[in-house]
């Protein structure tokens, strides 16, 4: 996890590096371009490419909020990552774990019933385990066991969803304020001016806007990943409480024999 986030923190930082110096090589070729365009009024337009159209969307919207905003989605995607890769290795095929416990209980008993438990991976097996292993105390016994166990396993698979979340809200909300603070911005250039400029306006308006729509934006690529992870730990805890539900019932059916 920590490498992660080293890794997307340290690539967050180049990149805002390098959006800032390119605003800064943009800002001192303003004049030239626009002697450029002048003169090649009748060229034929070049089309750019998305990605380099999404560069300059970038940079028009100014490093500092549009940097924040990043760091947001990098943060959002390194959290998104690791708890995806931890949610697919912590599923398992609890009917076929359920198979096997009960072979090795009728014939190994309680040990080797513990056994496979122990060789296999995931919260449905540590479940079992902790439930087989309170086994010989009493059936009530074994149950608080799951139960409690299960709280703790559920734990673990919410860990960090909850500053997924954050991002999430915190993305539009400072697109939002950098859309406040741009308007502000132009309307004190215009104030200033003492003139009514619409293209004063229109470019002000435009560059404030933009922090938003990458705000948006964000939001929408972690909602979607944060939408897949609340799913797939819907699914865990289904199948872990499936599980302990069947655990019981082999418990009970074992001590009758």
């Amino acid at each position: 996890m920590k490498k992660i986030f080293s890794i997307l923190a340290i690539a967050g930082a180049m990149m805002i590096s390098n959006i800032a110096n390119a605003n800064t090589a943009e800002a001192a070729v303003e004049s030239t371009a626009v002697e450029v365009v002048q003169e090649s009024a009748d060229a034929p337009v070049v089309k750019t490419s998305f990605h380099q159209e999404l560069k300059d969307r970038f940079i028009q919207g100014g490093p500092e909020f549009m940097g924040i905003v990043l760091i947001c989605l990098i943060l959002g995607l390194a959290i998104a990552i690791e708890r995806i890769v931890f949610l697919n290795l912590s599923t398992s095929n609890s009917k076929k774990l359920q198979k096997n416990v009960e072979d090795a209980l009728a014939s190994g008993g309680v040990d080797a019933a513990k056994e496979v438990c122990r060789n296999t991976k995931g919260p449905v097996a540590s479940i079992y385990y902790q439930g087989l292993d309170r086994a010989d105390e009493s059936i009530e016994a074994a149950e608080k066991a799951v139960v409690a166990y299960g709280g703790v396993q559920m734990g673990q698979l919410e860990k960090n969803v909850s500053w997924l979340s954050l991002f999430i809200a915190l993305a539009p909300m400072l697109g939002f304020m950098g859309t406040v603070i741009g308007m502000i911005q132009a309307f004190d250039k215009i104030q200033s001016a003492g003139d009514m400029d619409p293209s004063l306006v229109a470019g002000g308006i435009k560059v404030a806007l933009l922090t938003t729509v990458f705000g948006l934006v964000v939001a929408i690529i972690l909602q979607i990943f944060y939408n897949y992870i609340v799913a797939k730990i819907d699914s865990i805890v289904n199948d872990m409480e499936d599980a302990s539900i069947s655990l019981i019932d082999l418990l009970v059916a074992n001590k009758k024999k």
